[in-house]
């Protein structure tokens, strides 16, 4: 770690705390390529997983720990041998690791969470903080819901988990319960009162249950906080943890009331935002820093005054965050390689041939049904070819009979397992026939948490993209897809939602999977 005492440093959690998020669940290969991004654009410890919570968690951490080239890999655990032998085990064959152990400490959890009393938690402290000690000398404690503990009990903990071995103290806002002046105070009165502080690195976790998340975090650093634990998109449990990007770049902005760096390639921030995206749900239009509105003018006065300054409404360039200004710069006349190019600026570097292939044709046939093609459009139309590139059930044809007077009826056609099947179904609304017409042709059982339709660019002729949420005894899938046809978007979503969840019982269940696959269902 560096000695700059206005260095902050970035400890992201959006593959453990963002992945708790209802409906983030990320396979191993979503894990890994977000890990590259995040690698790449300079975080500096990556938290990977939670080891001891399945065996899925556990080979992504592991996976993660060896691929890193600049981050530092971290895992969590309770206070438990089990849990800190299995973070070990996960993290030991990357050169630097951290271990992240934490214990509540506020009188609510410790009574009715843990059933301890203060002295019990405070041996704890010292027991387990000394064992995780034996593997790494990196390692981090956290005070679960810090912000709800007693003070004069938290400074006797920290002072506590820094002599066991601790260089790294965590303050969580637990339930995103604390205001940026209460907080600053916190910080404050640890910094003031606990007499060997100077030898760990205070740093910040904090929620948003009350939409505070990202201004508590930054009143944290003000008052002598070094490391702030956030997430890209500022996913995670309830309503998300504090936003990477708008951490990062508020500090960026506003250099002159928070005179600290972090060492973040601000230009990645859109790109990583667009994989957590990818793997999790949208993220929203008005979403500061990566929101597709973020850095769009409508107003009149508002354009006006872009074209005669852009300072008048832009507080930061969107090429300082990775987006690019020119949207509207792709046709039908447009060749392969120039598409080639335009997926390089927009992110997409490392797709295969055969993705760029299939995109490309996409591309072609949007470009004669749509006067504008804009880069949102060609980044969806990737997106959906690496999606069903992966997929076991696929869409081979699908028509739909709507409007009034009539039952509204769809006649689907999908290849499943290699099989060809048809089927035609009758619904209360054409999507209704289309999910009906899946559940006929592969039959299961999942339900429906979330159907969400949006338009990827403006205009009558847009691309619709459709989000679908589906759950299974506790598993959770989300699909993406879109298409110029709302209901073929709409259908290809769900078979996407569907063909992750296979995937993780083939996983979970991997005897149950191969019958499947064997009778065709």
């Amino acid at each position: 770690m560096s000695d700059d005492k206005n260095r902050v440093y970035i400890f992201d959690t959006t593959m453990r705390d963002g992945e708790q998020s209802p409906g983030a669940s990320m396979s191993l290969e979503e894990k890994t390529q977000i890990s590259r991004v995040f690698d790449e654009m300079g975080i500096d410890i990556i938290e990977a997983g939670f080891p001891i919570a399945s065996p899925g968690d556990f080979e992504a951490v592991k996976a993660i720990s060896k691929i890193l080239k600049n981050s530092i890999p971290a895992g969590l655990s309770r206070h438990s041998k089990k849990d800190i032998d299995a973070c070990y085990e996960a993290l030991k064959e990357a050169p630097r690791f951290r271990i992240h152990t934490f214990i509540s400490t506020s009188p609510l959890h410790m009574k009715h969470k843990l059933n301890k009393s203060p002295e019990q938690v405070y041996e704890s402290i010292k027991e387990h903080v000394t064992y995780a000690r034996k593997f790494t000398d990196d390692v981090e404690w956290s005070c679960e819901d810090g912000t709800r503990t007693d003070m004069d009990y938290m400074c006797k903990t920290v002072e506590l988990a820094i002599n066991s071995g601790a260089r790294t103290i965590n303050i969580p806002d637990t339930v995103g319960y604390t205001v940026p002046s209460e907080f600053t105070k916190i910080i404050s009165t640890l910094k003031n009162r606990v007499p060997n502080i100077d030898k760990a690195i205070l740093s910040v976790h904090c929620h948003n249950d009350l939409g505070l998340a990202v201004a508590n975090s930054l009143a944290g650093v003000s008052a002598g906080a070094r490391q702030v634990e956030c997430t890209i998109n500022g996913i995670g449990e309830r309503a998300g943890n504090a936003s990477l990007e708008e951490i990062v770049m508020a500090i960026k902005t506003r250099n002159d009331l928070m005179p600290y760096k972090t060492g973040i390639n601000t230009t990645l921030l859109s790109k990583a935002s667009k994989v957590v995206s990818n793997a999790t749900f949208p993220v929203q239009f008005n979403k500061a820093i990566v929101g597709k509105n973020a850095f769009a003018h409508e107003a009149g006065i508002h354009q006006d005054g872009m074209l005669k300054n852009r300072n008048t409404y832009e507080i930061m360039t969107p090429e300082s965050v990775g987006v690019k200004q020119t949207s509207l710069v792709m046709g039908k006349h447009s060749g392969r390689h120039a598409f080639k190019e335009k997926l390089n600026d927009l992110g997409y570097a490392n797709v295969t041939d055969d993705v760029i292939q299939t995109a490309f044709g996409k591309f072609k046939i949007l470009a004669d049904k749509k006067k504008h093609v804009y880069d949102d459009d060609i980044a969806a139309l990737v997106d959906d070819s690496l999606i069903k590139d992966k997929n076991v059930i696929n869409l081979k044809s699908l028509k739909v009979f709507a409007g009034t007077g009539e039952p509204q009826r769809a006649d689907m056609t999908l290849d499943v397992y290699g099989d060809i099947k048809k089927t035609s179904e009758t619904g209360d609304g054409p999507v209704d026939a289309i999910f009906k017409c899946i559940k006929k042709l592969y039959p299961h059982e999942v339900k429906l948490q979330l159907y969400q339709v949006h338009a990827v660019t403006e205009g009558t002729d847009a691309q619709a993209t459709v989000s679908v949420r589906i759950s299974e005894k506790g598993k959770t899938t989300v699909g993406q897809a879109a298409d110029t046809d709302t209901l073929v978007a709409s259908a290809n979503a769900y078979l996407n939602a569907l063909n992750k969840m296979i995937i993780k019982r083939k996983k979970t269940a991997p005897e149950e999977y191969e019958q499947e696959k064997m009778k065709g269902i």
